[in-house]
C-alpha cells in the first residue's frame, strides 16, 4: 500500500512540474523536414528584410524547421550544426520568445525548454512590431563556453550570430515568411527579463512571422 501511495505522489509531482501553470516545461518539436524547399539561388534572390508582420502563430512544424535550419544538428555523429562557429565552440544559444513564454532551444533533443512563462516579446527590441509578430529569436553568446580574450570572444560571437541569422533569412525566403534581424535593443532590460548569467551576452534579435 505504501508503495502505491508513493508511486501516485511521484507521478502527480512529475505531472505538476511538467504542466505547472498549464504549460509544458519542455516543448517537444516534431522532426524537422530536411527535404525539398526552394532552390538556394532562388532563396538568395528572394532574401530581404521585412518589418510588417501578421499576429498569426507559426505551426509547430514550421517552428521546428526554422529552428533546425538556424542552428540545429546536421551531423549526429559529431554534434556539428547547420551554421559554423569559431573552433566549433557553439557558444550561441537561441532563445525563442512566443506569446506564451520564453524558451531556450536544446539542439541535442531538438526541443524548447521553458525559461519563463511570460510574454516578453516587447523587450526584444525597440520597434513597435516586435510584440505583434508571433516569434522573436534572441541570440545569446555564452562567453564561458569560449576561449581567448574578450575582444576575440566578441568578434567570434558576432560572426557566428550572423551565420545563424542568414540561415533564418534563407529559410524564411524559401517559405514566404517575413523576417528581419535587429540590433536596436535595450539589452540591459532584456537581460533582466531573460534572467541571464554574467557570462551570457545578448547579441542580436530576429523577428519572424507571416506577412500582414
Amino acid at each position: 500500500m505504501k508503495i502505491k501511495v508513493l508511486l501516485i505522489v511521484t507521478i502527480s509531482l512529475g505531472m505538476f512540474l511538467q504542466f505547472a501553470n498549464g504549460q509544458e516545461k519542455v516543448m517537444d518539436l516534431p522532426q524537422p523536414d530536411k527535404k525539398g524547399g526552394m532552390p538556394l539561388m532562388e532563396a538568395l534572390n528572394k532574401r530581404h528584410s521585412e518589418r510588417n508582420f501578421s499576429s498569426k502563430s507559426l505551426s509547430k512544424q514550421t517552428l521546428s524547421n526554422l529552428i533546425w535550419a538556424a542552428f540545429g544538428i546536421n551531423r549526429t555523429e559529431s554534434g556539428k550544426r547547420t551554421a559554423p562557429s569559431a573552433k566549433n565552440q557553439q557558444e550561441i544559444d537561441i532563445y525563442v520568445t512566443l506569446q506564451k513564454g520564453l524558451y531556450k532551444y536544446l539542439p541535442e533533443e531538438h526541443s524548447l525548454k521553458l525559461v519563463k512563462s511570460e510574454d516578453i516579446r516587447k523587450y526584444t527590441g525597440e520597434q513597435g512590431f516586435v510584440d505583434e509578430a508571433p516569434l522573436n529569436l534572441v541570440y545569446v553568446a555564452d562567453y564561458s563556453d569560449m576561449e581567448g580574450d574578450q575582444s576575440s570572444k566578441l568578434q567570434y560571437s558576432w560572426a557566428d550570430t550572423g551565420f545563424i541569422g542568414q540561415n533564418v533569412y534563407l529559410y524564411c525566403a524559401s517559405k514566404g515568411l517575413n523576417c528581419v534581424i535587429r540590433g536596436w535593443i535595450n539589452k540591459g532590460k532584456l537581460r533582466k527579463e531573460m534572467e541571464l548569467k554574467e557570462d551570457q551576452k545578448v547579441i542580436l534579435s530576429q523577428t519572424v512571422g507571416y506577412p500582414k
